[in-house]
């Protein structure tokens, strides 16, 4: 069973509920997913981030169960939704495109075909970013989804190089690209 922590916002109307979805290993308090769910805030989304331990479960089980910690997350809030996904948390896609919810996709794992299709199935705005040192990265997977696609060179599956000054900067990048998508709304 997951949980998840609503982060406060301020916001008394909000333009609708953000999900961040961990990775395996990486928590909704790492850079990625605590940056892009700082910039949902400034751009007056509530937000809910979800932490779980992930059960080791086939491809095809480990869809259906994201799907079922993404649904519990938001459970009967009516309205629009956001769904940023780290890692593990892009199998969120199917249950996102069957409900046509909005998604940045944080690292996705386009070497699964069915998170490939999942994206390409979501008929509503999606932002893809991957680095180019990233094994789960696919430029041609990426781009065949229609949605934004943001490539990071030399970064790694946590956005990261062997330069941490770089790091940092890319970071800051992603952190940029992701708010002015939210802009753009």
């Amino acid at each position: 069973m997951s949980e998840y922590v609503a982060w406060p916002n301020g916001h008394d109307e909000p333009v609708g509920l953000t999900v961040l979805l961990p990775g395996r290993n990486y928590p909704a308090t790492m850079p990625l997913l605590t940056f892009a769910g700082r910039a949902a805030v400034q751009h007056g989304w509530h937000v809910r981030a979800v932490s779980w331990d992930a059960p080791d479960l086939d491809t095809e089980a480990t869809v259906e169960w994201v799907g079922t910690q993404l649904a519990e997350a938001v459970g009967d809030f009516e309205g629009r939704v956001l769904v940023i996904g780290k890692s593990l948390g892009t199998c969120g896609a199917a249950y996102a495109a069957a409900r046509d919810y909005e998604a940045i996709w944080l690292t996705p794992l386009l070497h699964l075909p069915q998170v490939v299709q999942a994206m390409s199935d979501n008929t509503n705005r999606q932002m893809l970013i991957g680095g180019t040192d990233d094994p789960a990265w696919n430029p041609d997977a990426a781009r065949s989804t229609g949605g934004t696609i943001t490539q990071i060179d030399d970064a790694d599956h946590g956005m990261f190089t062997d330069d941490a000054v770089r790091s940092a900067e890319i970071h800051v990048e992603v952190t940029r690209e992701i708010s002015r998508w939210l802009g753009n709304t």
